[in-house]
C-alpha cells in the first residue's frame, strides 16, 4: 500500500486531522472528547497521511516545546509502517527547527515501538484519559 505524507497545520486539515483523533481516541479508545482538544493545535506542526485515493488515515503533531503527540492510524492501516513515517516526519520538523530534545506520552502498548526508534522511558506509567502512559525522549542530532 502506498499513502502520502505531509507537513500541515491546523487551519488548513482541521477537518482531517479531527476525524482520525475522533475516531482514534475518542470512539475507539474512549478518550474524553474535553480531553482530546486543546490549545496546542493551532500552533502546533500536523503531520497528515492519507491512501492513495486522498483519504486521511493517520496524522500527528509536534509542540514548540518539541513534545510529540496526538500520534493516530486508523485501525485497519496498522502496523504497514505508517507510524514509523510519521514519527520520522515529526522527527525532520523538529531538527529542521532546530530542537535537540524531544519527548512523547507513550500509551504503555506503544512503548516497544518508540524503544525502536531510538526513545527511552524516562517516568514511572501514569494514567492519562484512563490509559497508561510512560514519558520518553529522545536527543536529536
Amino acid at each position: 500500500m502506498h499513502y502520502n505524507i505531509k507537513k500541515t497545520n491546523w487551519e488548513k486539515d482541521k477537518l482531517s486531522l479531527s476525524e482520525i483523533r475522533r475516531k482514534v481516541f475518542i470512539d475507539e479508545q474512549s478518550v474524553p472528547e474535553e480531553l482530546e482538544w486543546d490549545e496546542f493545535d493551532k500552533d502546533s506542526i500536523h503531520i497528515l497521511v492519507t491512501d492513495d485515493s486522498n483519504t486521511p488515515i493517520a496524522c500527528g503533531r509536534i509542540k514548540a516545546d518539541g513534545q510529540i503527540g496526538r500520534m493516530a492510524v486508523l485501525k485497519e492501516h496498522r502496523n504497514t509502517g505508517i507510524g514509523t513515517g510519521i514519527l520520522t516526519a515529526l522527527l525532520k520538523c523538529a531538527e529542521d527547527d532546530g530542537t535537540s530534545n524531544v519527548y512523547l506520552h507513550a500509551q504503555t502498548t506503544a512503548i516497544n515501538f518508540y524503544e525502536k526508534q531510538g526513545f527511552k522511558s524516562c517516568s514511572e506509567i501514569f494514567m492519562d484519559a484512563n490509559i497508561p502512559h510512560k514519558t520518553m525522549k529522545k536527543q536529536l542530532k
